[in-house]
């Protein structure tokens, strides 16, 4: 996200002087009643989506969110995909705005339709999207059009796990092919994408692997990476993986668990 592709670059070298400008009369357009975040060239064209989604991302940090959501929606109606997320996310948690879970889908719905670019930083906001749109559908938006669908969600997931390598996505489609959630049960398809998640540091899907490898047999191997989660968890992760371990570490021998403490002190 904190990559910056060229041609944004250049607007925003060559966007310095009309920025100076701007500053320079900021206090006269203020006095004449003028928003001078949103005045407009000599030549009458706005400032760019780019320039837009930075004042709403100043404004946002000052405490200024009306002006930050009208930045926001400004550069979002020209296609600034990040400005779009950040919108989204703004109407999903009523951060600034009334909260409006529906707005918010379709602001997401939107900016994974459209899509980005491989390799440019708006692949992050797609992958972002899909994920939100995913819990969206997963659980459905009451009083809305939105109605729980667990199929489309486990495939929203699927798309940002696979074609983004989304840790998160890779966790929760992993929990969805284990307990059969929007579609068959596959446990060895689950064990595969809490691997791959776990070893990007994932805790979550660590400890997953942990109970998968434990319930399979594997009784030292899996309380050790069970014991390993729990040490790096935070909360609130750390509350539901101490219940998986402790789970675990009642029903082992005396001997597994000595090996599987002393297993988990080496990593």
């Amino acid at each position: 996200m904190t990559t910056i592709r060229s041609n944004e670059n250049n607007q925003v070298r060559t966007g310095t002087a009309f920025a100076a400008a701007v500053c320079g009369f900021a206090l006269m357009l203020a006095a004449a009643g003028v928003n001078p975040c949103f005045a407009q060239s000599k030549d009458g064209d706005q400032k760019s989506p780019w320039m837009l989604f930075r004042f709403g991302f100043s404004a946002y940090k000052d405490g200024r969110k009306d002006e930050a959501l009208k930045a926001y929606r400004d550069a979002a109606e020209r296609g600034h995909a990040g400005a779009r997320w950040k919108l989204a996310t703004m109407y999903a948690s009523g951060d600034g705005v009334q909260e409006d879970d529906y707005e918010a889908f379709r602001l997401y719905e939107g900016l994974v339709n459209e899509g980005a670019a491989p390799g440019t930083r708006d692949e992050t906001f797609v992958a972002h999207a899909l994920m939100s749109l995913a819990n969206y559908l997963r659980r459905g938006i009451p009083n809305s059009p939105i109605s729980a669908d667990p199929m489309r969600a486990r495939q929203l997931f699927l798309q940002a796990a696979s074609q983004f390598g989304d840790a998160d996505a890779q966790f929760e489609l992993g929990r969805m092919y284990l307990t059969g959630e929007g579609g068959p049960a596959d446990p060895v398809q689950a064990a595969r994408w809490f691997n791959l998640a776990a070893h990007k540091g994932h805790v979550g899907s660590e400890a997953m692997l942990g109970k998968i490898l434990f319930d399979s047999g594997k009784t030292v191997r899996g309380l050790s990476i069970l014991t390993t989660a729990l040490d790096k968890a935070k909360d609130p992760e750390r509350h539901w993986i101490r219940a998986l371990q402790e789970e675990a570490f009642a029903v082992a021998s005396e001997a597994d668990r000595r090996t599987a403490i002393a297993l988990a002190a080496q990593n």
